[in-house]
């Protein structure tokens, strides 16, 4: 599950694809039958998903091999326009939740049932921002992605 902030953002896959064909066609862009798989499955993951897996599903659901570049242009395509986030620590994806709306991502993934947390902090990246600015460093790129282990995972170890 993918969640942003302190409040569940557990769209239908539907809502979601409905976002995403609003703001490409919006924007004058092709939302094409393989990015729109691509999307719904990820979509319709309660984890991140690596790009792989989402090849064996479309192989399984088309009956004949899925192409990697296709599903490899598809996730950047994806990933261009906001519709979803890469987990780097994890080389895997899921959704962005508001994709209309331009952030930074920073990321809580427990390492224990994979649950992936979308924090909305823009004072953090603010602060981050003064403290390279103060070491002169000219950052090029924000990655925060925090593992541990989470609310739910620590009641059922207890």
């Amino acid at each position: 599950m993918t969640r942003c902030g302190a409040h569940d953002h557990d769209h239908a896959p539907e809502e979601l694809l409905l976002t995403a064909e609003r703001a490409c066609r919006d924007a004058g862009l092709r939302l094409t039958e393989i990015r729109r798989r691509v999307l719904a499955l990820i979509a319709s993951e309660p984890r991140p998903i690596k790009a792989y897996d989402l090849m064996a599903q479309l192989s399984d659901e088309r009956g004949r091999p899925a192409a990697p570049p296709t599903v490899y242009r598809a996730l950047e395509f994806l990933l261009e326009h906001g519709f979803i986030h890469r987990i780097e620590s994890l080389n895997a994806y899921v959704t962005c939740p508001h994709p209309s709306e331009p952030h930074r991502t920073r990321f809580l993934i427990c390492d224990q049932c994979q649950e992936t947390i979308e924090l909305e902090d823009d004072g953090l990246s603010r602060r981050l921002e003064l403290q390279a600015q103060a070491q002169g460093f000219l950052p090029q790129r924000e990655l925060v992605e925090i593992h541990g282990v989470c609310r739910a995972c620590q009641a059922a170890n207890a």
